[in-house]
């Protein structure tokens, strides 16, 4: 590149900052994020201002690092701005931050084949969101944003969705007519957030723990109920015979075996506590 070039590319940016000082444009922003713009091809990111807005608006440039909001932008303008994104529909799961939500397609093949990728994506700007609603996603190639509530969809199944996680079905035994891969997929990201199914969850994991200890000793499990800071657990021995015991959470030590140990429940734990009780224990 000779010095003439340099001095017409030179002269060429120079133009486009002025312009860029002159002009005001949209952008979407997210609480304590940036806002972008494109002015002849060159992306310019900037600091809103104030910093704790949230949504879409209309932004003048004042420096090199700082765009000051002037109004928020009317849903004409939004709506012009998210036509020229990229659009795919999407099915919400569960929100992540604010109006941030985890979303999934509604059709995986669809999005290998416009986005050449599959996998869940973080909306922002979900003004609409509850969770299973299926919504329409635009993005700029880095990020996605909300457009609209997806019309096309059958309400049905979102209704279908929301009932079974209302009943706690697991996502392995979730079946009704007209589900699909994506369906199931979308359940179990929102089954992993869901309150609904947290205390099934630590009890699975805490009937698991019982399970092995009575096992290694020959025991079984017959079934526990939750006592706070302790199970009361209700067991069988290899030959059959029943107990129950109190358990503690922390480490599984007896807290009451349930039998005569002389006051001495503690020395033991409930995997030990089965050769006590069959006479194999020694000390």
């Amino acid at each position: 590149m000779n010095k003439k070039d340099i001095r017409q590319l030179i002269n060429k940016l120079a133009a486009q900052e002025n312009k860029l000082s002159s002009t005001q444009f949209i952008a979407p922003c997210v609480q304590g994020g940036k806002v972008r713009t494109r002015v002849a091809g060159i992306v310019y990111t900037f600091s809103p201002q104030p910093r704790n807005f949230t949504g879409w608006g209309i932004f003048q440039h004042q420096d090199e690092k700082i765009a000051v909001l002037v109004e928020e932008a009317s849903l004409p303008q939004v709506a012009e701005y998210l036509q020229q994104m990229k659009a795919l529909r999407l099915r919400l799961a569960y929100p992540l931050q604010g109006e941030t939500w985890l979303a999934y397609p509604v059709n995986e093949a669809d999005m290998r084949q416009r986005c050449g990728y599959c996998q869940p994506v973080a909306v922002h700007l979900v003004t609409e969101g509850v969770r299973f609603e299926p919504v329409i996603g635009r993005t700029d190639g880095v990020s996605w944003w909300f457009d609209e509530s997806d019309r096309r969809a059958d309400p049905l199944i979102t209704e279908q969705l929301r009932q079974h996680l209302k009943q706690v079905t697991s996502p392995e035994t979730l079946q009704f007519s007209g589900i699909t891969p994506e369906m199931r997929t979308v359940y179990d990201l929102v089954s992993q957030g869901a309150k609904e199914f947290t205390a099934i969850r630590q009890q699975r994991q805490d009937e698991k723990r019982l399970q092995q200890a009575l096992e290694i000793a020959g025991g079984s499990l017959n079934e526990f109920r939750d006592k706070k800071d302790h199970w009361l657990v209700e067991w069988t021995t290899g030959d059959g015979e029943r107990h129950s015991s109190a358990i503690s959470k922390q480490d599984l030590t007896v807290m009451s075996a349930g039998i005569c140990l002389s006051g001495e429940d503690a020395k033991f734990d409930l995997q030990s506590l089965v050769g006590v009780v069959e006479g194999r224990y020694e000390e």
